[in-house]
């Protein structure tokens, strides 16, 4: 791999055009993934945020899933933001029963928990491994994760107002996920430490 990682974003459904933007200013190559040979072309792969029902009813129609699961079990880095959290969960709370995601992280997140609670809002939010001030997180309907196993790194959480304390960013090897929204700010520090992660994988 040269020193410019080729980077994914599943192209299927979601906020696809704001990641590779902000991947590509985070110093990736980053392209559209809607076909196995797109996938097979990617050293890391970003999961959008978007509608998790969706997505995971689209992964099956383009024939993506198994690709996927491979390619998590061999090691590629992947990144889900929002939606992409819970395709990235082993375990999804008030989610479809024909809901099924890519078990990549052993956490249980609640889908839509932030929808229900205090509805989309913006917050601050630490995240280890990130140098400078503390995100200005965007969260819209967002999940929120409850348990996490012991291999999971737990990375940022709320500071403030009613929802203080969840967990909103985690860890698990090459596999990240948070529960906002990165790439809908001029903030590309999430990015870039996607991009580092992948270019060390």
């Amino acid at each position: 791999m040269s020193d410019v990682p080729v980077i994914g974003v599943l192209a299927l459904q979601g906020d696809v055009r704001e990641h590779l933007a902000a991947l590509a200013a985070a110093g990736a190559d980053a392209r559209p993934v809607r076909r196995r040979h797109e996938l097979d072309a990617v050293d890391g792969l970003v999961i959008p945020g978007g509608e998790s029902t969706t997505i995971s009813k689209l992964v099956d129609i383009f024939e993506l899933r198994e690709p996927i699961d491979k390619r998590i079990a061999a090691g590629m880095p992947v990144y889900g933001s929002c939606a992409g959290m819970i395709m990235l969960a082993a375990e999804v709370l008030d989610g479809r029963a024909d809901q099924r995601g890519f078990d990549g992280i052993a956490m249980t997140v609640r889908r839509n928990a932030f929808g229900r609670q205090v509805d989309s809002f913006e917050a601050s939010v630490e995240i280890a491994g990130v140098d400078g001030e503390p995100f200005h997180a965007v969260f819209i309907r967002a999940p929120w994760v409850e348990r996490v196993g012991p291999d999971v790194e737990v990375l940022g959480r709320v500071t403030e107002g009613p929802a203080a304390g969840r967990v909103v960013a985690v860890r698990q090897g090459n596999l990240v996920a948070t529960s906002f929204h990165p790439e809908l700010t001029g903030d590309r520090r999430l990015h870039r430490y996607f991009v580092d992660l992948v270019r060390a994988a």
